[in-house]
């Protein structure tokens, strides 16, 4: 192997699969204010549905997306909640990820109006865990997520790493 080989293969893009995707029903914004971690707000999940080609579910309340408001307006997302299955195990995800808009385009979310989904830039990371045998790929496989938020939603699109 050559260092021309190397370097074509750790420039070459990775392909991506989808797998599946979730809507969840959120909460209103709990605005804790300025802590000394940063600007913090606090969205519970209470619910929704995951649906695709590789894994359907439903995702259960009681789960919360924890947030920073950086001082440029960016938001760091960390949520963590559990999907329900179609065959009844349980998947517990925590899917972190950046949020990031103008100031204008952050302040007309907030105030809950909904905005054009090209109009901010919102990727996650997440991670699964799971005893169900059948599932364990959630474990093995590195995923992206696109999101999307809308005033009473977030859906993400979960794309598999190949």
């Amino acid at each position: 192997m050559t260092a021309a080989d190397v370097d074509a293969f750790l420039t070459a893009p990775p392909a991506l699969r989808f797998a599946f995707m979730v809507k969840v029903v959120v909460g209103p914004i709990q605005d804790l204010g300025q802590t000394a971690r940063g600007h913090r707000r606090i969205v519970d999940i209470l619910g929704g549905e995951a649906t695709g080609p590789r894994f359907s579910g439903e995702i259960l309340p009681g789960g919360a997306d924890w947030q920073v408001v950086r001082p440029d307006g960016t938001i760091e997302v960390v949520a963590r909640y559990t999907i329900k299955s179609k065959s009844g195990s349980l998947v517990y995800v925590q899917n972190d990820g950046l949020r990031v808009a103008s100031p204008e385009i952050v302040a007309r979310m907030s105030r809950g109006e909904r905005v054009p989904f090209d109009s901010y830039r919102f990727r996650t990371a997440p991670r699964f865990e799971t005893s169900d045998p059948s599932l364990k790929w959630l474990e093995t496989s590195t995923f992206v997520g696109v999101a999307a938020r809308t005033p009473d939603r977030v859906a993400i699109g979960f794309h598999e790493v190949l």
